[in-house]
């Protein structure tokens, strides 16, 4: 009898030990997950910084330094308003450069303020539809969902070729069962290709961090649907 107790004892605490290696490993690609999502964001955020320096303040200081170099007051003037203009864009350019700005914004902000830049290029309409307010989210949650709507966004520029990107965030009228779709009627690809299937394997990995979900439909010439399912 003494011999089964200490045996179950023993395989008692293996299973204890087993379940430790197991918590500490999901904890540590936990952390290695937020840790690789922060360094993708950072880096986005430099390379948007760069195009609006270039492309924006560039030509603001150069159109105020043409009006500065005017004889006439009124193209002073005009100068002046422009370089109020440029301090605002770099001020709003320095909120950026760390990830403050996460909690201060909320998933609908920042949805609406990625689908109005792709639509200020010219690349194709966009629209946003949502029937309630994502705001109950901790900053890691945030950061991986930010980061996951982002590149599916990246992949349908690269590779849809849209007319048309659809955003719908829809609340059950209980509550529960959150979800975003993302919606584009592109070319569509086969999903089952290893080229694709990678990209969507760690999007799906990194929407499991947080709790939760991510499905992909898609049909060659027809377009793609992502659907975010949020924790609860």
């Amino acid at each position: 009898m003494s011999t089964f107790v200490i045996s179950m004892v023993f395989i008692h605490r293996q299973r204890q030990a087993q379940n430790r290696i197991k918590l500490d490993h999901i904890q540590s690609e936990h952390e290695k997950t937020l840790l690789n999502i922060e360094n993708e964001i950072q880096q986005e955020t430099l390379t948007h910084i760069g195009r609006e320096l270039h492309d924006n303040i560039g030509q603001l200081l150069s159109l105020a330094k043409l009006n500065f170099g005017s004889s006439k007051p009124e193209k002073n003037e005009e100068g002046k308003l422009i370089l109020n203009q440029v301090i605002q864009e770099v001020r709003g350019l320095s909120k950026t450069l760390n990830l403050d700005w996460v909690e201060s914004i909320s998933i609908n902000e920042f949805i609406e303020q990625q689908l109005q830049r792709i639509q200020n290029t010219g690349f194709c309409e966009t629209k946003m539809e949502a029937n309630f307010q994502l705001v109950d989210l901790s900053k890691d949650q945030k950061l991986v969902l930010i980061r996951v709507i982002q590149e599916s966004l990246n992949n349908v520029i690269k590779h849809a070729s849209p007319d048309k990107i659809l955003i719908r965030m829809h609340e059950n009228e209980n509550g529960k069962g959150r979800q975003i779709w993302i919606k584009d009627n592109g070319k569509g690809f086969d999903s089952s290709q290893k080229s694709s299937g990678s990209g969507m394997y760690n999007l799906r990995k990194r929407m499991e961090t947080i709790g939760g979900e991510f499905e992909l439909t898609t049909i060659v010439g027809k377009g793609t649907e992502i659907t975010l399912t949020l924790p609860n």
